[in-house]
């Protein structure tokens, strides 16, 4: 199945990627559409696409130094790019031995709205499902999620527990239930279809600049959503020809490869110039 990348889904790429400076200048209305342009999304789709970024308060309207009208990153929208940083970049695999982190939770009938945000959140963190109410992932998402519940005033509905699983099935027997393993092996096989045979081209012949940013752009696009499917689980609980640290490799080299090459590209535009 072919990617789909969304125009809201690439601007925030975008910012995650090039857009966080250090003096919080905006990013000119006019650049943003000329960098998503060599994406291929025209100007109303990334207007239209602003605009609900900035109704969901993660971008601010702000002027550039030289009077444009363009787009600052809100505080909210800096701390979940720093959050999203943390599990897109860093892939170390957990030990079986720092044991798992259990979300158990209970919301009344009448606010069955915040149990169907419960859930969601809890799948978008990258939890399993034990059984119903229990949520289960590594225990080293407990600080993210504790922070994530907080955030959406969800927490007087959750325990959190820390503990090891004693049986009475294998852990990897387990795992298999409590995670659709094949569905989250087909999200990397997707990345790698999409994204390896980029690596590879990179290697034998290196383009220039806006190459560079087109291709790292479009596979961050990609990859961030998997560190969020797949929690990364130890990997004596994964089948042998598991896709993952082969997707997540492919990925850091990309990342390598592309990432500042791409810099050189957009620099111009994030300063205002050929806007």
């Amino acid at each position: 199945m072919a990617e789909q990348h969304t125009p809201r889904s690439l601007i925030v790429s975008l910012y995650g990627a090039y857009g966080r400076t250090s003096d919080d200048s905006p990013t000119p209305v006019a650049a943003l559409v000329r960098l998503l342009a060599v994406l291929g999304v025209d100007a109303p789709s990334v207007r239209s696409s602003v605009s609900r970024l900035k109704r969901r308060g993660l971008l601010l309207p702000r002027r550039t130094a030289d009077g444009a009208a363009g787009y600052a990153l809100s505080d909210d929208a800096r701390r979940l790019l720093d959050d999203g940083d943390r599990r897109i970049y860093a892939r170390s695999e957990p030990k079986l031995s720092e044991g798992w982190v259990l979300a158990v939770f209970s919301v009344p009938e009448a606010e069955r709205h915040k149990r169907h945000l419960l859930r969601s959140r809890l799948a978008r963190l990258g939890f399993g499902t034990a059984a119903p109410g229990v949520w289960i992932a590594p225990a080293r998402l407990y600080e993210e999620t504790r922070n994530t519940l907080e955030r959406l005033g969800l927490s007087p509905y959750v325990d959190l527990f820390r503990g090891d699983h004693l049986g009475y099935a294998a852990t990897a027997e387990a795992v298999a239930r409590w995670w659709d393993l094949p569905a989250i092996a087909a999200l990397h096989e997707e990345f790698l279809a999409a994204h390896e045979p980029v690596l590879r081209a990179w290697r034998e012949t290196p383009g220039d600049p806006g190459d560079a940013y087109r291709d790292y752009l479009l596979a961050l696009d990609s990859w961030r959503r998997l560190p969020y499917a797949d929690p990364v689980l130890p990997a004596e609980l994964l089948p042998d020809d598991w896709p993952g640290r082969r997707s997540a490799e492919v990925f850091a080299s990309l990342h390598e490869l592309l990432r500042d090459r791409g810099a050189e590209f957009v620099r111009p535009f994030l300063a205002g110039y050929g806007a």
